[in-house]
């Protein structure tokens, strides 16, 4: 998929390479950019042949968050961003960092120039972050007067303690990938991240998706544990799924014979 704001380019090997399209107003978030990333995201998680997924900003920044001069000048205003479709948890504007969570295979974000607002939000949607050192990250809400409502509980809870993610909130500062790497907000640090996240969607590309698509079920549907006992019945089951099972025979197979793996695409 290519429109005037998201690109979705999945390679044969199955690494889908998302790209925000705005570099004049690094990546800001317009509706048009809204819309291009809910339909990216519900594209990649609906292809069967998608085993891993990047998501990046074209030019100086991976996004600078909400344009908030082009929704006051729509007919609409911001209120379009509250609005939620009948029997869908997350509203408009949360989607955009949502919906990555509802791809079935793994997320990776790489991170450079500005991140701030609703782009470090959705940053904190995919399931890892590779940040450039020198890259801008800030929960930037606070200086329009604003909470973070763009499914942040969702996802700061699992990297942050309360007190820091407060902090932050609260001040709206901005901190490098260097210092959000030493918070938790980033997975790690690279200076060329495209490349890195490339390089591991094509590692993650190259395992069983089977098995991968069930890890990345298990650890969402787990953590933080708070259901010990619901969280050991989902490993058994997820386990039973995948033992004997064709992806899991190839995988054996290639531990074995040290040959490269073959694996078929999941059904479901």
């Amino acid at each position: 998929m290519t429109d005037d704001r998201v690109s979705v380019q999945i390679s044969a090997s199955g690494v889908a390479d998302v790209t925000m399209v705005r570099a004049s107003r690094h990546n800001a978030l317009d509706q048009p950019m809204f819309e291009g990333l809910i339909k990216a995201a519900e594209q990649v998680a609906a292809d069967a042949t998608v085993r891993a997924v990047v998501l990046h900003g074209e030019g100086k920044s991976f996004c600078s968050g909400l344009d908030v001069a082009s929704f006051m000048a729509g007919s609409a205003g911001t209120g379009v961003l509250l609005s939620r479709d009948e029997g869908r948890l997350a509203n408009f504007a949360q989607r955009v960092a949502y919906d990555w969570s509802l791809v079935p295979s793994p997320v990776i974000a790489a991170i450079h120039g500005n991140c701030f607002g609703g782009g470090l939000q959705i940053a904190l949607g995919a399931d890892i972050r590779i940040a450039a050192p020198d890259s801008k990250l800030s929960i930037m809400e606070i200086k329009w007067g604003l909470v973070p409502d763009m499914g942040i509980t969702q996802s700061l809870p699992r990297l942050l303690p309360i007190d820091v993610a407060k902090e932050l909130t609260f001040s709206g500062r901005i901190v490098s990938g260097s210092e959000g790497l030493a918070l938790g907000l980033v997975t790690r640090t690279a200076e060329d991240p495209l490349a890195a996240a490339l390089e591991l969607a094509a590692e993650i590309a190259a395992k069983s998706p089977d098995a991968v698509r069930a890890a990345k079920r298990l650890y969402d549907q787990t953590w933080p544990g708070n259901d010990p006992a619901g969280a050991l019945i989902l490993e058994s089951e997820l386990q039973s799924g995948l033992i004997g099972s064709p992806n899991q025979i190839a995988a054996v197979t290639a531990g074995m014979s040290g040959e490269p793996p073959v694996f078929t695409d999941p059904t479901s």
